[in-house]
């Protein structure tokens, strides 16, 4: 998605000390989708039925979303489970098991369609998660489900810094799929 939008992908190990490299040669962030957060990181009790991340990734990617506070104009996308950090990363709170608490969880799994509607438009996203931000903590809330669940979230404070619970790479509707890639690329300019 990033090559469709007119970027230059690259994939980046997770290397710990080269994180002020990664920063320096890097114009933009994607942080992708994947198992679920070990929330123990921030004081809660992992549901039994997560599936935590790789240890070494979420150390990584919580220390370049760290570090990336120290470089705000550098443009940030977070999808699904990198919403999921940012949001954790900036005070949120992670419903680690959505079915537990929402009558409509399957909605948002198995890469269903669905609605949202927020400031990025309306439209329909495909999802596949079990999990999502209950509380975005510093972030604001731009976009929800009809459910309620959050969506989207975006900082104030930064001039490019926006999570979407979806997977705009499976998304069909411009809008909410390739374009939220070229604003990051166009942001990265």
């Amino acid at each position: 998605m990033i090559e469709r939008a007119g970027g230059v992908p690259v994939i980046l190990p997770c290397l710990m000390n080269s994180i002020p490299d990664f920063l320096a040669a890097c114009d933009a962030f994607v942080f992708s989708g994947g198992d679920d957060p070990n929330v123990a990181h921030w004081g809660q009790t992992m549901h039994p039925r997560a599936t935590p991340m790789h240890p070494d990734r979420q150390a990584f990617e919580i220390a370049l979303l760290g570090a990336l506070d120290g470089v705000n104009s550098k443009p940030v996308l977070g999808v699904c489970l990198g919403m999921q950090l940012m949001g954790l990363h900036a005070g949120g709170v992670l419903d680690q098991h959505l079915p537990d608490h929402l009558a409509t969880a399957h909605l948002h799994w198995d890469r269903r369609a669905h609605e949202v509607t927020g400031e990025l438009g309306s439209g329909t996203v495909h999802s596949h998660h079990r999990q999502a931000l209950s509380d975005p903590g510093r972030l604001r809330v731009i976009a929800s489900a009809p459910d309620g669940l959050i969506e989207a979230v975006r900082s104030n404070d930064r001039p490019f810094y926006l999570g979407v619970q979806w997977h705009p790479e499976r998304t069909t509707d411009e809008r909410l799929g390739i374009d939220l890639f070229r604003q990051l690329v166009a942001a990265a300019r």
